[in-house]
């Protein structure tokens, strides 16, 4: 299994419009390192058989595919429905025009409603081939649950992002975990065995919303991933710093970066 990370930035991305100086608010992190640009975040998961699964539509969607070769996915999940996550959606319809069909857009019901208010186009019947708005549809899940989707099986698991529930998933020994401030006890139950982890990880002193460094550090201490990957990280991050910083099997993300996973279980 391959998983890409899209994006691996906060909700206003690396560097930030303006700030104090006006040129641009990079906070902590150093401008002359590629590694610090950062776009809102995303993944896509390849399945051993190249299906492929989107997981949030943000923003930078556009340059995102792009940037990956990518013009087609088989499944498309949502974690939740905060702008940096969702404002993507118009770019889904040339996705739909490429693999000449809809896409069910797997999300919590709370998260439908959300994207069924704001984008209520996009749910209306499709118009192939041409696809003049995106094509989406319906298909709830919750925490607990799995589907088969791109030819993995995915667990669906809850999150708190202190202002609304959030999705993590796990597929086989990998899991993904963006958005969170704390993890319920089931949640992190069923976070033991893992390979791979990416999770989000904001800054380095406490947030109202977001985990920290301390509560990452803190939850791998207690899963013990072979390998965890920082993601959703904001200006505070800079990526030489945490290299040195972090102990071994911890690492930062970085837009574009490609994971391969070993793990036969994400077959579903």
């Amino acid at each position: 299994m391959r998983v890409t990370l899209l994006g691996c930035g906060s909700s206003a991305g690396v560097p930030q419009i303006g700030g104090a100086d006006g040129q641009g608010a990079w906070g902590a992190c150093d401008p002359t390192d590629p590694r610090n640009r950062r776009t809102r975040s995303a993944i896509l998961v390849e399945a051993p058989d190249g299906e492929r699964l989107l997981v949030d539509a943000g923003p930078d969607l556009r340059n995102q595919l792009l940037a990956a070769g990518v013009g087609g996915v088989d499944a498309l999940i949502f974690t939740h429905d905060h702008a940096d996550h969702i404002m993507g959606v118009d770019e889904l319809r040339i996705v739909n025009r490429n693999i000449g069909r809809g896409l069910a857009a797997h999300a919590l019901p709370a998260t439908l409603d959300a994207l069924q208010r704001r984008f209520d186009y996009a749910f209306l019947p499709a118009t192939p081939p041409a696809f003049f708005r995106p094509a989406l549809t319906p298909a709830p899940v919750r925490p607990g649950q799995s589907a088969i989707l791109a030819g993995m099986r995915v667990g669906f698991l809850s999150q708190d992002h202190a202002v609304m529930e959030t999705l993590g998933l796990r597929i086989g020994r990998f899991a993904y975990s963006t958005d969170l401030v704390r993890m319920p006890e089931a949640t992190l139950a069923a976070l033991h065995g893992l390979d791979t982890w990416v999770v989000a990880c904001f800054q380095r002193e406490p947030h109202r919303v977001h985990a920290n460094l301390g509560q990452v550090l803190d939850w791998v201490a207690e899963l013990r991933p072979r390998r965890t990957v920082l993601t959703h990280m904001g200006p505070d991050m800079d990526f030489a710093w945490l290299e040195r910083t972090l102990p071994p099997g911890i690492e930062p993300g970085r837009d574009g970066m490609v994971i391969e996973v070993p793990d036969e279980e994400a077959l579903g």
